[in-house]
């Protein structure tokens, strides 16, 4: 008797779209991003945006905010009064298509922020669908346990109908404003069944881009192309402020790269609204490590995620539930933002997910100290060695692989490579470089 044939059927079945091979993404803050505060204010400053270098630009929540235990005066983005109507405080419904077909028509994706887990307390459905709550050891409406989020209720999931709807809703924006995709809060708090029946829905009217606000191996399944590097942010943070000993990073690396797809986006970031709002500026997480963990997002393997107002110096924690204009003006971080992407996405070895190359350790003679790796793909190589420590240290790398002449990815200076030259890093420092010229194995 012959052995029967085992037919795999592939488990993590998302597909990355061609497009999406090198993008980078944005994060607006409508009622921030502009004087006006509102989708003209974002609309007049998509060619700004384009100039980095973005490919996908994220919206915060464009619905109205509840009034019921609102807090501040404007409320959170995240406390949704109705599901299919526009914020009066963002503009219209032309000014959100206006939005949208500008960003197109610069080759740029949108993606609205959708908040399925829980609306606000005075959302119309708390009236016509009681039963589509959760309720607490009370039996009453509750806000999502050990959270100060008191201006919100949970959903119940288990109710079929309250899928249907929600569903329905998501569809609506992408048919009626014809947006490209969503950034989904608390993505985890939802069940992942739910994430992949609406997958399957959204994608009958165009393919999707889906973003999951939640750190899970799993959503990429059938449902997510990119969730959060939550660890990866922890981790750098941890290094730069808390004394953390750097290998918890190559321990990231290893994770990432063991247990989890290739296929699979991670979105690396600095800065985020929750970040910023809550935790402190780029400068106040990162101090002097700032400019290394930026080249490590872009450079590094995920998808480089850039919070608006950070190219402009990110000089304050912006208010969350009221108005508080960015303060623009060109910086530094912004000419380094728009520095590394134009080579991730000139150089097919920084590409993300499976189009880009894995990242190899390069190990040198400072590990307690320094991080070294390159990115082979093509015959091209990036190699990238940063000085986490705050003093100088000199240090020799101890693999003949990256051994070559090298460009300056910042500077456009020249090097030379080998195993014998000792580099001399101040506190902080990185080092990107670039060569096309790959050694044959």
């Amino acid at each position: 008797m012959s052995a029967s044939k085992i037919i795999e059927t592939p488990l993590y079945s998302v597909e990355q779209p061609e497009w999406s091979k090198c993008a980078v993404i944005y994060q607006v803050n409508t009622r921030q991003f502009s004087k006006a505060g509102n989708f003209k204010g974002v609309e007049q400053g998509l060619d700004h945006i384009k100039s980095l270098g973005v490919d996908i630009i994220w919206l915060m929540p464009v619905h109205p905010i509840g009034e019921v235990n609102r807090k501040g005066r404007l409320g959170s983005p995240y406390a949704v009064k109705d599901y299919h109507a526009i914020n009066a405080e963002f503009g219209s419904e032309d000014d959100l298509l206006s939005l949208v077909r500008h960003a197109h028509i610069l080759g740029l994706k949108v993606i609205l922020d959708w908040v399925p887990n829980h609306s606000a307390w005075d959302n119309y459905l708390v009236k016509t669908h009681p039963q589509w709550y959760a309720k607490d050891h009370h039996g009453n409406f509750r806000p999502s346990p050990w959270w100060d989020w008191d201006d919100i209720i949970e959903f119940d999931y288990a109710q079929q109908s309250l899928r249907d709807y929600m569903i329905e809703a998501m569809c609506y924006w992408v048919e009626r404003f014809d947006v490209d995709g969503f950034r989904c809060d608390v993505a985890g708090y939802v069940p992942k069944d739910f994430w992949e029946q609406a997958r399957l829905k959204l994608d009958t009217i165009k393919p999707v881009f889906l973003l999951a606000e939640w750190e899970s191996r799993d959503l990429h399944e059938k449902a997510f192309n990119m969730t959060y590097a939550w660890s990866w942010n922890e981790t750098v943070h941890g290094i730069a402020r808390q004394g953390w000993p750097l290998d918890k990073l190559r321990k990231y690396y290893s994770w990432n790269e063991r247990a989890w797809p290739k296929n699979a986006y991670r979105m690396t970031f600095v800065s985020n609204h929750d970040k910023n709002a809550w935790e402190g500026t780029q400068r106040e997480q990162f101090g002097h490590v700032l400019e290394a963990a930026i080249i490590l997002s872009v450079l590094g393997e995920g998808v480089p995620l850039i919070y608006n107002g950070q190219e402009a110096g990110e000089s304050k924690r912006l208010a969350f539930f009221e108005r508080d204009p960015i303060e623009w003006q060109e910086h530094a971080i912004g000419d380094l933002y728009r520095r590394l992407i134009k080579w991730k996405h000139k150089v097919s070895a920084l590409w993300n997910g499976a189009y880009g190359a894995t990242m190899i350790q390069i190990p040198n003679t400072q590990m307690d100290s320094v991080f070294s790796f390159i990115r082979a793909q093509n015959n091209e190589r990036v190699l990238v060695i940063i000085n986490f420590s705050k003093v100088r240290v000199n240090v020799k790398l101890k693999d003949a692989f990256c051994e070559g002449d090298y460009v300056n990815m910042l500077s456009s200076t020249r090097h030379t490579v080998d195993t014998r030259q000792s580099f001399s890093l101040a506190a902080g420092e990185p080092l990107a470089l670039f060569s096309e010229d790959l050694k044959e194995a």
